[in-house]
């Protein structure tokens, strides 16, 4: 692998870090084939949408790794990206990829993309400018290559599967970023305080925001489970923040209300992607789906607007 990155790299190679394991490796790999002189981390900030632990780490790692970091702004991209509805993988594309792109001009952009996710299951080693040296690894390989090597790469605590924005917690079109915007952004770090202050160990938390554009809905989700008396609780530090109508703590499965723009609505294949690569994966009980189809032409994606919330707190 480092003699492909040789290979593959003549001059500068940025890499699109966020400090998770699969940028890590990249780093480290990149800095063994071309030295520190021809590497560059260059993260994307999402402003609010940043966990605070993030942010924090990410310098951090950097600075372990001993490689220059350069922080860039995403936060108005992304905002018109989500006015439409949830879009991971244009955001990854247009408002992350495309802005280091720019950032670094002439130079290569590495992507951690690897056969975990959509890009590496489905996409090329090098595309254009992108370059992704571990398309060909799953997750084990990975996890087994950062030990080997001894790095310590930055941990959320929002998900053992894969960790980022608090914004792909917002299921809904972001109209209002001070209110739809805001409740993703302050839930979620409500939730991970909480958890650590009572010292919970979770291998997924997150706050999902549904519901209609007038109604912000939040739904709690934690694995292992949280015991009554914690789920009322942090149902309670939630429910005071003016942008958030109802919080709900999730333990039992729940059925979804989705709005679908007409082409998803159309598309079995894209709607089971979007369940199972989406939405279930981020939640802590089994999910299904009453798909309806939109009529409203702003929609790109989908939104759920609500979710049978029988016997959960």
């Amino acid at each position: 692998m480092i003699a492909d990155i040789r290979r593959t790299v003549s001059e500068k190679l940025l890499v699109a870090f966020s400090g998770g394991e699969d940028s890590t490796l990249v780093a480290y790999l990149a800095k063994q084939a071309l030295g520190e002189k021809k590497v560059i981390l260059v993260t994307v900030d999402w402003g609010k949408f940043t966990y605070e632990k993030a942010r924090k780490g990410v310098a951090e790692v950097s600075k372990l790794l001993g490689l220059s970091h350069y922080f860039i702004d995403g936060v108005e991209k992304q905002s018109q990206i989500w006015r439409y509805g949830p879009s991971c993988n244009m955001c990854t594309r247009y408002a992350k990829l495309q802005s280091i792109l720019d950032f670094g001009e002439e130079a290569v952009v590495a992507t951690g993309a690897n056969r975990s996710d959509s890009w590496g299951i489905n996409g090329v080693k090098i595309n254009g400018k992108f370059y992704s040296p571990l398309i060909d690894l799953d997750k084990g390989t990975i996890r087994n290559m950062l030990s080997f090597f001894g790095l310590q790469p930055v941990k959320i605590g929002e998900s053992s599967h894969r960790e980022g924005c608090k914004l792909k917690h917002l299921l809904k079109m972001m109209i209002n970023p001070d209110y739809h915007g805001n409740a993703v952004a302050l839930s979620n770090e409500i939730l991970l305080d909480f958890l650590k202050e009572i010292d919970h160990k979770a291998s997924l938390a997150n706050v999902k925001i549904i519901g209609p554009l007038s109604k912000n809905i939040a739904l709690v989700n934690v694995f292992p489970h949280l015991d009554v008396l914690a789920s009322k609780e942090v149902v309670k530090r939630i429910n005071n923040l003016s942008c958030v109508d109802e919080a709900y703590v999730l333990n039992n499965p729940i059925k979804l209300k989705v709005l679908a723009n007409p082409g998803l609505f159309n598309d079995f294949t894209a709607r089971d992607h979007v369940l199972q690569g989406f939405l279930q994966r981020d939640f802590s009980v089994a999910v299904s789906v009453e798909w309806i189809k939109s009529s409203n032409p702003r929609l790109r994606t989908f939104q759920v607007i609500g979710f049978d919330h029988e016997d959960n707190n």
